[in-house]
């Protein structure tokens, strides 16, 4: 009888084992704006080593530079490979439409160029691109014209040459984004192998739709550069800090799943950033891990338990 409940027991563990998910091959980041992270004890103990950071192109002129040197001075000395995105204009998107003003316009490729090159040169060190941040959104310049995307993918790859990655397209996971993902690739000759999505959707609503769409749609490998449970989204997401943990749970669980390239599909999930650390009580919008003082939320505690196995 014992040697029969022994074969049982074992049995089942190897049972569970099978059925258990494999390591995952994904990497995990933060993206986050605030320096201040890279001095949260919180932060230190989870010991990642990707941050993801959005810099208006036009930051040198529009009085950022001080700004931008001291994150990026921090993200440095913090030993994180950075992602760098570039984006529009601050202040042209006041949640609803975008400006008409001619500082928001998208710049020429010859502008973008010109500005790209000055912030490879101050900082080198920097190996990871994209050229627009969410470039299918409305709050962006780009997004009815996947033509100049293209452009500007075509022109930071050109700056760039084979010192750094450059992500092809950067975007949200909204319904016209294969549309979109089309015209971009065919503007690009299909020459980008590696892409970003943001999928707050299908997190915050345990889908799948946004991912896999896009995964049908571009060859090479996708990034999640912008996901994770949303604590509050008005009207949408009333405040719930119980409800972005579960959704933070099931971030990681569809990551999971995409991890590796499947029959029709034509790429796979490498890499995931979570928005961000700390959180913004008081707004319409509050996805972070932390409550803006730093203490820890539901959320983390998700985070900490997942994405342990995924920060190599």
């Amino acid at each position: 009888m014992h040697r029969t409940r022994t074969t049982i027991v074992v049995a089942v563990i190897a049972a569970l084992a099978m059925c258990a998910p494999a390591s995952a091959n994904y990497r995990v980041g933060l993206s986050e704006q605030n320096a201040a992270v890279f001095s949260q004890p919180a932060w230190q103990a989870l010991k990642l080593k990707r941050v993801r950071y959005i810099v208006p192109w036009d930051y040198v002129k529009a009085g950022h530079q001080v700004e931008v040197d001291q994150y990026l001075a921090a993200a440095r000395a913090a030993n994180q490979d950075v992602l760098l995105m570039f984006t529009a204009h601050r202040g042209c998107w006041n949640g609803r439409s975008y400006s008409k003003r001619k500082d928001c316009k998208a710049p020429s490729t010859s502008a973008y160029k010109k500005a790209v090159s000055a912030f490879r040169k101050q900082y080198p060190w920097i190996k990871t691109y994209a050229p627009w941040n969410e470039a299918n959104h409305k709050s962006q310049p780009t997004a009815s014209s996947p033509k100049r995307a293209a452009q500007y993918y075509s022109t930071l790859r050109s700056v760039c040459g084979r010192k750094c990655k450059v992500m092809a397209a950067d975007v949200l996971d909204q319904s016209t984004v294969r549309t979109w993902l089309k015209s971009f690739i065919k503007y690009s000759k299909n020459k980008g192998r590696l892409w970003g999505l943001h999928n707050y959707k299908d997190v915050n609503r345990k889908q799948s739709k946004g991912l896999t769409t896009v995964l049908k749609t571009v060859p090479g490998e996708v990034w999640l550069t912008e996901t994770g449970g949303i604590t509050t989204f008005a009207p949408d997401f009333p405040t719930s800090a119980t409800r972005a943990a579960s959704s933070t749970k099931y971030m990681f669980t569809l990551a999971d799943r995409f991890d590796s390239k499947r029959k029709g599909y034509k790429s796979k999930l490498t890499r995931l950033y979570v928005y961000r650390w700390f959180g913004e009580e008081g707004t319409n919008w509050d996805s972070g891990l932390v409550n803006p003082d730093g203490t820890s939320r539901p959320a983390l505690e998700q985070f900490q338990k997942y994405a342990a196995k995924r920060l190599k």
